[in-house]
């Protein structure tokens, strides 16, 4: 009831929006603003860990580009940005940064050879080219550019 609220406000010598002028302890000053004195109303957020974990080994990948589809609901893979790329390319880890822009990303020979390697016990053969560079390609071909990828031979012709 608002009517006996107010009465024990006013026996407190409190004003009605709860909030009271306060002084700081340790100097002895009064603090600028008025302070809430009591209980407040709290909200529990919703942002647990076990909801938040989410890892893959292997999953699903994208169709056109062949990359790791995103988002924990589709059991996606993590995005590795632009602001990753340039932390790696300062740290000098550049065999690091070709392993996560190609195999295991969107180079899908190079994905499959890297995984029998892995599971004989050799070594990973050299990557591949990564399958957004054709997706790019094909772009600029459906721009009516004659595209047209060279392979280098062994006598470097």
């Amino acid at each position: 009831n608002i009517e006996e609220f107010s009465k024990l406000f006013e026996m407190a010598k409190i004003d009605m929006d709860g909030k009271t002028e306060l002084y700081d302890g340790r100097t002895g000053e009064k603090i600028a603003e008025r302070v809430h004195v009591g209980c407040m109303y709290m909200l529990k957020l919703h942002h647990l860990v076990d909801e938040k974990v989410h890892a893959r080994s292997t999953g699903p990948y994208s169709l056109v580009t062949q990359q790791p589809v995103g988002g924990k609901a589709l059991f996606g893979g993590q995005r590795f940005g632009e602001m990753e790329v340039w932390a790696l390319e300062a740290y000098g880890a550049a065999h690091t940064l070709r392993e996560m822009l190609t195999i295991k990303s969107d180079d899908v020979e190079g994905r499959f050879s890297a995984y029998k390697a892995l599971t004989k016990g050799e070594n990973v053969p050299a990557t591949g080219i990564p399958e957004t560079f054709f997706v790019l390609t094909n772009e600029l071909k459906s721009l009516a550019l004659d595209v047209e990828i060279f392979d280098k031979d062994e006598d470097n012709e």
